[in-house]
């Protein structure tokens, strides 16, 4: 249960972000109402998390996965280049991620 709501958690931050750019800066009422929104249930959705994962490995996951999925849709949706060293780090995130997993999430 803990890693749906960790899913859900990210899910709704990386929509938060990516509506953040559509905002152009919070000067699209829409957009920022989205964002605003998403943060919201994302945080609450951690909150949640918390009670039954580890801290430190909840917001690695949470953080680690929401930086490479950003990173994936700038690149696909949002025209943003892809180099060797994004794609590199992109890789050691989702890395990391499996490491903290294996190293004991619970």
């Amino acid at each position: 249960m803990g890693y749906l709501l960790l899913a859900g958690a990210i899910a709704a931050e990386v929509a938060g972000t990516t509506a953040m750019k559509y905002s152009e800066g919070f000067s699209r009422l829409v957009p920022s109402l989205v964002t605003a929104l998403a943060y919201v249930l994302s945080f609450a959705l951690l909150a949640q998390t918390l009670k039954l994962l580890a801290v430190g490995t909840a917001y690695a996951i949470w953080a680690g996965v929401g930086t490479a999925a950003i990173a994936t849709i700038g690149v696909a949706f949002m025209g943003e280049g892809m180099t060797l060293t994004k794609a590199a780090g992109i890789a050691l995130i989702i890395i990391g991620v499996v490491v903290l997993n294996l190293g004991g999430a619970h």
